[in-house]
């Protein structure tokens, strides 16, 4: 795969140290401070995220399945202790699976030799939230293998419906959930970098708590427009502006043809607790 251009990037970044091939694509090194919550996203130039529930993988289509995104999801992925997202986004994607090797298998060798380097796991550890316990249990992602983090209600629910391989994380009593409880309880499992591809409203939740830390964005060069349907942009369910903005800094910055991929950083937290219903 041709290279990433790297346009900027700031100093001072933690850097890891990827294996060569890896760093050859990206066009340069990435790392984390840890513990560490980080999202990614594409977007249209227009600021739409999903497309509505009647498409499904409408990442996909923003994304034009443009092979240097994949590529960084895959090496996102690779980075990461857990992948956390909601029950919506496992409802909206039903063939997906969040590892590497699903969405770029020819960097399925570099990935396995960045986890071992990191001394994790083969895979990620997938992580579905669900206040309700109303989850797709037939879904080929918890199949594999899953940490289904809910209330005493949904885990009520969810009892003898989960495949064998899924354990259920109950982080709290009652009808809701704070991502707070989640993070912590998969920090005391060892998992300290945690990506999120979780939707708009599970990214509602997290900057409303102040617990997102950074966010990659791949912008890309297509328009997707609104005419009376749902469409939502990169945050649900939290207006942010004018009384408690959310500032970010952009720490670097690289390109592949018309798409732009962007890294910010969260300089501080921006609210306080949510519930996730």
């Amino acid at each position: 795969m041709e290279p990433l251009e790297l346009l900027y990037e700031k100093a001072g970044q933690p850097h890891f140290g990827l294996p060569p091939a890896l760093a050859t694509a990206y066009g340069g090194n990435l790392g984390f401070t840890t513990p560490c919550v980080y999202a990614n996203f594409v977007t249209s130039l227009d600021g739409v995220v999903a497309l509505g529930p009647e498409y499904p993988s409408s990442g996909s289509a923003i994304s034009g399945r443009e092979p240097a995104d994949r590529f960084v999801m895959g090496l996102l992925r690779a980075w990461a202790d857990a992948v956390l997202i909601g029950a919506g986004t496992l409802r909206a994607t039903p063939r997906h699976l969040w590892t590497s090797d699903h969405v770029c298998p020819q960097a399925a060798p570099d990935f396995r030799e960045l986890r071992r380097s990191l001394k994790r796991s083969t895979q990620p550890q997938l992580v579905v939230v669900t206040a309700s316990g109303d989850v797709p249990t037939e879904h080929p992602a918890l199949q594999s293998g899953a940490l289904v983090a809910t209330t005493a209600d949904g885990a009520r629910r969810l009892e003898g419906h989960l495949p064998p391989t899924c354990v259920i994380l109950t982080a709290v009593e009652g009808s809701a959930l704070r991502m707070a409880d989640v993070l912590v309880a998969l920090h005391a499992q060892g998992h300290t970098a945690v990506l999120t591809e979780g939707g708009p409203r599970l990214i509602g939740h997290l900057l409303g708590e102040g617990l997102l830390d950074e966010l990659f964005l791949t912008t890309s060069p297509v328009l997707a427009g609104r005419a009376g349907t749902s469409r939502p942009g990169l945050i649900s369910g939290l207006e942010l502006l004018p009384n408690q903005p959310a500032w970010t800094d952009l720490i670097s910055a690289r390109r592949r043809d018309s798409y732009l991929f962007l890294r910010y950083r969260l300089r501080t937290p921006s609210g306080g607790p949510a519930l996730f219903r």
